[in-house]
């Protein structure tokens, strides 16, 4: 399989940058012209998610089946979910303390029975699982096209690792020409998510000018503190949790944020960190990370190691019930991050996730009335771009350790690419090994 395209093309970040500041103005001068422009942004992204479940499906079925050894899948498997649920619980808990300590809705006193939950009403009124039992039934998919069709990622996942597992299973020769035709099936995909990503610009541009011009920018005020919170709060994990993992291998945070330079600007204008999702696996893969592990490693991401979603989802709540008057017991605390340990597995990394999500979680814990998220309507849109940011970082960053610790990972290469800010040319032999599983 020919690697993902490692870059969006020339200087399309670029592009996408003035988008995202021509949106702004646009949005800001016209709201009504920025209302109109929401579709520009909702096809794009819709484009991208057309791509993402047969390019996740592809990708770690050829990754599981071509190491062939279904323990060493077992293990990249463990150490992955290991390293995904220590960063998420540090997420929860960082965003707890961070929240407790400096209370950004202590001052609201707002009455949920004066609340216009309308909006809110409609926002949820798509049914999603409750409850343990629900949750992991839902990870199951009813029929094996269904759940391409509806866009389940967890779904899609699931398909993928058993297929991945039954072609490893069948041998080489008789596996071999399946494999062959993933591999010339995942080559057509990326040629077409490079064919998309030309309109990144625009998406980004309808995107952002549909935020800015339904919102507005004074709609902030109020919530303002509870976004410097969060935003501070995603900046510390990212800077200071992540920053140390990298640091223990050598590496540093800053210059892998500027190596992913153009996957954080198209995730910036579009709130969506799908969108960077091939390109991202292909700079991973430049960067010294086997081609089996990113691509088990990275998909499985996107639904268990959400760090900017549950970074949200324990700020948001504790901030839901400040505002309520809703006093939470130390006990009740721990029962919404167990909670919050499930729930936040369903998140998809798409705009709007994370606020699905905390209405389920704040559904199944009973504690907080669920009507007082209609207090982040306003500006759930405007820190979902931060969500989706560390989103991206944490599993850039997991990705890069758990193939460090599967010794996959080439540190040096990793080092000199880091350095130097973009991919390097691989040599002949390393470009053929990497254009196959």
């Amino acid at each position: 399989m020919d690697a993902p395209p490692s870059r969006p093309g020339g200087r399309l970040y670029l592009y996408v940058l003035i988008a995202i500041a021509l949106g702004v103005a646009v949005g800001w001068a016209k709201p009504e012209w920025g209302q109109a422009l929401k579709p520009l942004g909702d096809g794009f992204v819709r484009l991208i998610k057309m791509l993402i479940a047969p390019i996740i499906f592809v990708t770690v079925t050829a990754g599981i089946a071509g190491m062939g050894d279904l323990k060493r899948v077992g293990r990249v498997g463990v150490k992955a979910l290991v390293w995904f649920e220590a960063m998420t619980t540090l997420a929860l808990l960082l965003g707890l303390l961070i929240v407790t300590v400096l209370k950004p809705g202590a001052d609201i006193h707002a009455n949920v029975a004066a609340l216009d939950t309308s909006k809110l009403d409609k926002t949820l009124s798509a049914p999603r699982p409750h409850g343990v039992v629900e949750h992991l039934l839902a990870a199951l998919p009813e029929s094996f096209v269904g759940a391409f069709v509806q866009g389940e990622i967890l779904q899609v996942l699931v398909l993928a690792i058993l297929a991945g597992i039954a072609l490893a299973g069948l041998g080489h020769t008789r596996a071999q020409p399946l494999l062959n035709a993933l591999e010339q099936l995942g080559s057509g995909l990326f040629a077409i998510v490079g064919v998309v990503m030309r309109l990144a610009p625009i998406g980004a541009f309808g995107a952002m000018a549909y935020t800015i011009g339904t919102y507005g920018v004074g709609t902030l005020k109020n919530l303002l503190f509870l976004m410097l919170c969060f935003y501070s709060t995603a900046l510390l994990f990212v800077v200071v949790v992540l920053g140390a993992a990298l640091r223990a291998l050598g590496l540093s945070i800053f210059k892998l944020i500027r190596y992913l330079k153009d996957e954080l600007i198209l995730v910036l204008g579009t709130s969506s960190s799908e969108s960077a999702l091939p390109t991202l696996m292909g700079k991973l893969e430049a960067l010294g990370c086997k081609p089996q592990v990113v691509r088990l490693v990275v998909p499985t991401g996107y639904s268990f190691n959400l760090d900017g979603t549950c970074i949200y989802l324990t700020m948001a709540a504790m901030f839901v019930a400040q505002a309520l008057d809703v006093p939470l017991s130390i006990g009740e605390q721990l029962s919404l991050l167990l909670i919050l340990l499930l729930t936040s597995k369903g998140a998809a990394a798409v705009t709007g996730g994370g606020f699905i999500t905390l209405a389920a979680t704040l559904g199944s814990l009973g504690t907080i009335p669920v009507g007082g998220i209609s207090l982040l309507l306003g500006v759930d849109r405007f820190m979902s771009e931060a969500r989706a940011l560390t989103n991206l970082v944490g599993n850039a960053v997991a990705t890069v350790v758990v193939s460090r610790w599967e010794q996959a990972l080439d540190l040096k290469r990793a080092k000199e690419t880091l350095d130097h800010g973009a991919p390097l040319e691989l040599p002949a032999s390393e470009q053929s090994a990497s254009h196959g599983t």
